[in-house]
């Protein structure tokens, strides 16, 4: 390939990455390690119609938002992102949905030596089916194992390989020997680039309810600490209104003046007669429902009982 076409394609990646941004709000930054060509085209296949891939290297992907940068100064976010084996998925679709389509297509694959094991890895206790003539090897990797109808099993159940840690050839040999997969992979998420904030992608595990939630606790503080210092803010105001309303009915139920909202207070105070005709009115309306609800089932009752009334099995 000449220099010419080279620059060619570099200037075509550098349009493509441009017309993604422009285009979608959404970024979602995988880590794509030991992700196989034909696994990355079934997750583009999946995602076809929500979202798009984009890879390439991370040396040309610096140097394209370097260039967009002066424009858009968000994309500086972006940088400090794009570390290791990463690509780009673009969305505008619902990010939970999308991000579930993205990690839900992994691939069991063998344990290889000298690679970093993601998640613990056990040897199930059991026959194993192996000659004895191995047994040698299972005492140098720890592992406990007695002889049963002339083959090798093993006694317990063993922790062989811890997260975090590199895969021995002596635990991959064995593991390929026992036809044990105990790793998957696929895309996995770094973080998310949402229109200027870069988050990690834990984030969208919080429901709309814990946020509002989060708001209103907050906004009670606000005022709490607002009305104790005697400093007015929006979230206070109502509150200090409804304070100042109450003091004003204190006033005019203590003194001869009389505001609006008291005469009928102060009406009630000074003749006890009428709060007893208050309450006696109260009470039959507040019984009413109950008594309609006892009329309208003794209705139907009695409307089933005519309905039967008069007739037999026979008639």
């Amino acid at each position: 390939m000449s220099k010419g076409d080279g620059r060619i394609k570099k200037e075509a990646y550098f349009k493509k990455l441009e017309q993604l941004l422009n285009e979608y709000p959404t970024i979602f930054i995988v880590n794509v390690d030991n992700v196989g060509s034909n696994q990355m085209h079934q997750i583009r296949k999946n995602l076809r119609g929500d979202a798009q891939i984009l890879m390439g290297k991370n040396t040309m992907v610096r140097k394209a938002l370097r260039n967009l940068i002066p424009e858009n100064p968000e994309y500086e976010k972006l940088l400090f992102a794009i570390r290791g084996n990463v690509g780009f998925v673009f969305t505008k679709g619902d990010l939970k949905s999308v991000r579930q389509r993205i990690v839900s297509n992994r691939v069991k694959a063998p344990a290889r030596a000298g690679a970093l094991a993601p998640v613990d890895v056990f040897v199930p206790a059991g026959n194993t089916g192996m000659e004895p003539g191995k047994t040698s090897f299972f005492q140098a990797l720890g592992i406990p194992t007695k002889i049963a109808r002339g083959t090798i099993e093993i006694v317990n159940d063993v922790h062989l390989i811890k997260p975090g840690n590199k895969v021995g050839a002596s635990e991959a040999a064995l593991l390929n020997m026992l036809n044990i997969s105990p790793f998957t992979y696929g895309l996995t998420i770094q973080s998310v680039y949402d229109n200027g904030t870069l988050f990690h992608d834990s984030i969208l595990d919080i429901e709309d309810s814990t946020l509002i939630e989060y708001l209103i606790t907050g906004i009670k503080n606000v005022a709490a600490v607002s009305l104790a210092v005697n400093i007015p803010t929006i979230a206070s105001v109502p509150h200090s209104l409804v304070n100042g309303y109450k003091n004003l009915l204190s006033i005019s139920l203590a003194t001869p003046y009389v505001i609006e909202g008291a005469k009928k207070l102060k009406e009630i105070l000074e003749n006890p007669e009428l709060l007893a005709q208050a309450q006696a009115a109260a009470a039959p309306a507040a019984a009413s429902p109950k008594k309609e609800e006892k009329e309208a089932k003794k209705e139907e009752v009695q409307e089933e009982s005519d309905e039967d009334m008069g007739f037999g099995l026979f008639d």
